[in-house]
């Protein structure tokens, strides 16, 4: 097995600067940091974890997970579940991970939070964050000084992150795209609802659906797009203007949250002429509206995996000098329909 102090002779740099780029310590010149990099990784280099997680005990880690909140988004309540589960876990080396709440409607509030988590002395961070510039320089700002950032469920570009962890939204876009285009035979009239243009996974899946029905369903029409910021009353008053200003909408595309109220106001319509509603996750209310017959299809993202697998990319990153083996961390895309539902025979 190679050692630091074999890369270290190989590179021409003393162990320490193999340790400080190895193990995230320091800053190091960037292209002698890539050679080290390069020398460890054709050696197959691997660190010690057992020294690591007694190192780890010792340095009282803090890991930090900035979320959405669950209160006004019940889908974050189950991301919120596997962030408990994985802290849970990395109690037992010491490991402390503190969740901390945004708010959907008050972009500029993350930033203050990332300053008081640093403050605090946190050592790597994962969040549910707004694709916006003052994001972006937020983020680059705390990697420069050596805090990892992973992103989790919607991605923040050119940030500097780390790592994503969430659905491919374009491919989510697309799938729902192709499930109106299936049970219209192509013809359809569709109005879409989603949470934030700023938040970058409700952005992509609508390109996603739009980019589809140009290219594979150009019978599908879209007279009507609009921002609900993941609101279920707004969302209600939002389907209600929509169907009655556009009363040959048949479909309903909800890229992010808002569903229930969206559902609500499609069942005060006559049952014939309610519109299909292609939707996102499975929290019980939309899990309810399968069962009505008021959702016809829910894609689903694993958000418990978008609670846990930050967590552990940041612990083995900062504890054990192990990087990510991928910049993206694709959640699975599962199409949950009345059906198969669990327990449902």
């Amino acid at each position: 097995m190679a050692t630091m102090k074999q890369i270290a002779e190989l590179a021409g740099v003393s162990r320490g600067t193999v340790d400080r780029v190895l193990n995230n310590r320091g800053e190091v010149n960037q292209e002698t940091a890539k050679r080290i990099l390069d020398i460890a990784k054709s050696l197959n280099y691997v660190p010690n974890k057992t020294a690591k997680l007694l190192s780890v005990r010792k340095a009282d880690l803090k890991l930090a997970y900035i979320l959405f909140d669950p209160k006004k988004n019940v889908f974050f309540s189950q991301v919120e579940a596997g962030i408990k589960s994985k802290a849970s876990e990395l109690a037992d080396y010491g490991v402390d991970v503190e969740t901390v709440y945004s708010d959907f409607s008050d972009q500029d509030r993350q930033n203050v939070i990332v300053d008081d988590l640093i403050n605090k002395g946190v050592q790597g961070i994962a969040i549910c964050g707004f694709d916006t510039e003052n994001a972006r320089q937020k983020i680059r700002e705390i990697t420069d000084k050596g805090i990892p950032v992973v992103t989790a469920n919607s991605d923040i570009l050119g940030s500097g992150r780390l790592a994503y962890v969430g659905s491919h939204y374009i491919k989510g876009g697309r799938t729902a795209a192709y499930l109106a285009k299936q049970i219209s035979n192509g013809k359809a009239t569709v109005g879409v609802l989603l949470g934030s243009y700023n938040i970058l996974c409700h952005s992509e899946r609508l390109r996603g659906f739009l980019d589809f029905c140009k290219t594979e369903a150009p019978g599908i029409s879209i007279p009507y797009i609009a921002e609900n910021t993941d609101d279920e009353f707004q969302s209600f008053a939002l389907t209600n203007e929509m169907l009655s200003s556009n009363p040959d909408i048949d479909t309903i595309f909800l890229a992010s949250a808002g569903v229930y109220g969206a559902c609500r106001a499609v069942e005060l319509l006559p049952p014939d002429r309610r519109p299909k509603v292609i939707c996102f996750d499975s929290v019980p209310t939309t899990v309810e509206m399968l069962k009505n017959d008021i959702i016809s299809f829910a894609i689903c993202q694993q958000p418990e995996k978008q609670g846990s697998k930050p967590l552990e990319l940041l612990f083995n990153y900062i504890a054990m000098g192990i990087k990510p083996e991928e910049e993206y961390y694709y959640t699975d895309i599962d199409i949950l329909i009345k059906e198969n539902l669990p327990g449902n025979v």
